[in-house]
Order: C-alpha cells, then sequence, then structure tokens
C-alpha cells in the first residue's frame, strides 16, 4: 500500500535504509521487504490509545498501523484522526497509513470481553537526518 500510493516516499524510506545497512552491516530489517525502519507489537488485550502525536517520527513520513482482535468495530475501535475531524469504523484486519508525526490520532474502547490489538510500523525522523 505504501508504494502504491506514496511511491517517493516509499523509495526515500526503502533508500535510507538501504544506505544505512551499507554504513553499518551489523543493521538488520525487521521484515525483508519492509520500507519501515521499526514495529510495534501491541499485544495487550484490549489496546487502547490516547489522543497523541509520534512526534519523533520522519515528520513528513508515513506510519502504518494495522487492527487486530476481534470486537464489534461498529461499536468501538474506531480510529479518530483529531485533526482531520474524523471517526473512522477500523474492523480487524484493516490497516491505514498516516503521518503520525503531525496529525493527532487515537482509538475509542471497545466492549468488555472484546479484545483489540495493534501492529504499527514506523520510522524514527533522526534515521533520516542520519
Amino acid at each position: 500500500a505504501f508504494s502504491s500510493w506514496a511511491p517517493k516516499l516509499h523509495q526515500h524510506y526503502v533508500d535510507t535504509l538501504s544506505e544505512y545497512q551499507n554504513q553499518d552491516p551489523s543493521f538488520q530489517k525487521n521484515f525483508p521487504r519492509t520500507a519501515f525502519a521499526a514495529a510495534t507489537f501491541n499485544f495487550d488485550e484490549q489496546t487502547e490509545t490516547v489522543e497523541h502525536q509520534d512526534y519523533f517520527n520522519y515528520i513528513v513520513g508515513w506510519c502504518g498501523i494495522t487492527s487486530l482482535g476481534r470486537f464489534d468495530y461498529t461499536k468501538g475501535g474506531h480510529l479518530i484522526l483529531w485533526d482531520l475531524k474524523l471517526v473512522i469504523e477500523f474492523p480487524p484486519g484493516s490497516s491505514i497509513l498516516i503521518p503520525s508525526c503531525y496529525l493527532r490520532h487515537s482509538n475509542t474502547s471497545i466492549a468488555p470481553g472484546e479484545t483489540r490489538q495493534s501492529f504499527t510500523e514506523y520510522s524514527a525522523g533522526g534515521l533520516f537526518r542520519y
């Protein structure tokens, strides 16, 4: 999705990681075909985030977020993009790319007994300045 929707930005990520790996051969990507430098698995029973921005991510970059678990996405687990005034149903298995460094975002709670986890990929801004 990243290379389809933002091919130049995606290539910049790939080139940056390749250059970094050339300078530090001990550097290993988390996944063979990823363009992102970092990943976080949130496996809590009911992963929920408060309104925030990821200030240390690449400022013009994107962050990939995937929703996981078993919950009624019509009643909870919505993705909120505060600056855009959007509340988005975000079913398990859905992914989205957002500029998380400057776009305030969070998600809503889910019902007791349901589970929601998430998987995110991102790159720190310092990597692009290095």
